[in-house]
C-alpha cells in the first residue's frame, strides 16, 4: 500500500469502501448488517478510522472505537478482493494497533463472521485470541469474536 491516512467515516471514499464491504457481506451471508456505528465514534481522541491507498485508489479501511473502560473494538476491517492476499488488512491493522495504544488502550476486541476465514486468519496470526461472542453478537452463530492485549499485565 502507498499510504494510510486518517479518513472520516462518513467521507465519501470511506463509504464506498463500505458499500463495497456490504455487498461482500451480502454474498456470503445474504445479509449486511453492520450493527451501529456513528461517525463521531471513529474520530480522536477514543477513536479512528483509516483508509488505505494503492497506485491512489481506497483499497483497504478499517477503524477503531472505544469499547468499555480501556478496551477498544475494530470496526469495518474491509480489503477490496483484488488488493487481498498482499499485506494491506495486516498494514491496517497495524495502524489500527499503534493508534489503539497511543489512545491508551490496553486490549482491542473484534467480531467476524465464520465465513471469512482470510479475516480469521489475519486475526489469529496478528495473536488475537477467541473469545465467547459479546454485545449483539452474543447469539448469533455466524459471528466469531477475538480480543488483544495491547499492553503487559
Amino acid at each position: 500500500m502507498d499510504d494510510i491516512r486518517v479518513q472520516r467515516l462518513d467521507d465519501p471514499v470511506s463509504r464506498e469502501l463500505i458499500s463495497q464491504l456490504l455487498a461482500d457481506l451480502r454474498e456470503r451471508y445474504g445479509w449486511d448488517d453492520l450493527g451501529e456505528a456513528e461517525p463521531e465514534e471513529f474520530v480522536p481522541p477514543r477513536g479512528t478510522f483509516v483508509v488505505g491507498r494503492r497506485d491512489g485508489r481506497a483499497v483497504a479501511c478499517g477503524g477503531v472505537r472505544a469499547y468499555e473502560g480501556r478496551t477498544g473494538e475494530i470496526k469495518r476491517m474491509y480489503v477490496a478482493p483484488e488488493s487481498r492476499g498482499k499485506g494491506f488488512g495486516r498494514q491496517i491493522l497495524a495502524e489500527l494497533e499503534r493508534f489503539a495504544v497511543e489512545a491508551g488502550y490496553d486490549a482491542l476486541r473484534l467480531e467476524t463472521g465464520v465465513l471469512q476465514p482470510e479475516a480469521i486468519g489475519l486475526y489469529v496470526a496478528s495473536g488475537y485470541e477467541q473469545i465467547p461472542n459479546y454485545g449483539i453478537y452474543a447469539d448469533e452463530p455466524s459471528s466469531v469474536c477475538y480480543a488483544k492485549r495491547l499492553t503487559a499485565e
